[in-house]
This record gives C-alpha cells, sequence and structure tokens, in this order.
C-alpha cells in the first residue's frame, strides 16, 4: 500500500498588491479552493514545470484581471524582466 505522506503546513504573512489578490481570490473562489489551496498548486504546478492553469483558467483570470482592474506589468518585482 502507497503511503501519503504527511503535509506539515505554516501560516505566512506574505504582502500581495491589493488587485492581485482580488483576482486570486475570485479564481479560487470559482475552483471552490481556499486561497491558499490555489497559491500552493499554482506553485507546485509551475515547479513542476508544468502549466499551472488549463486555456479556459487563463480566460477566466484575464476576465477577473479587467473585473479588477489587474495590470501586470505595473507590478515590479524580481521577475518582472523575465514578464517583458
Amino acid at each position: 500500500m502507497k503511503r501519503t505522506p504527511t503535509l506539515d503546513r505554516v501560516q505566512t504573512g506574505v504582502r500581495l498588491e491589493k488587485q492581485l489578490v482580488k483576482v486570486l481570490k475570485a479564481l479560487a473562489e470559482y475552483y471552490d479552493l481556499s486561497l491558499g489551496e490555489l497559491l500552493e498548486s499554482l506553485v507546485v504546478t509551475a515547479f513542476a514545470g508544468r502549466r499551472p492553469l488549463s486555456d479556459s483558467a487563463m480566460a477566466r483570470a484575464a476576465e477577473l484581471m479587467r473585473i479588477y482592474g489587474l495590470d501586470l506589468d505595473s507590478i515590479p518585482g524580481a521577475l518582472a524582466e523575465e514578464r517583458g
């Protein structure tokens, strides 16, 4: 029988851009996930070298970004040049 590893999650106090949080919360709600579950899934999938969102999820995210006025180019960060 295959054993499932025990996950040891910790509470974090990360700061994110306000509109980005609104989009992430709305996307999490759409998929019936907590914000933490969505973020964990996105990061784990990206770290595994896979695309974190399907085409339909990307379209949904784009619509939410439009609704909440999120402009990704306005968010400075260490990976900003790679987004270019």
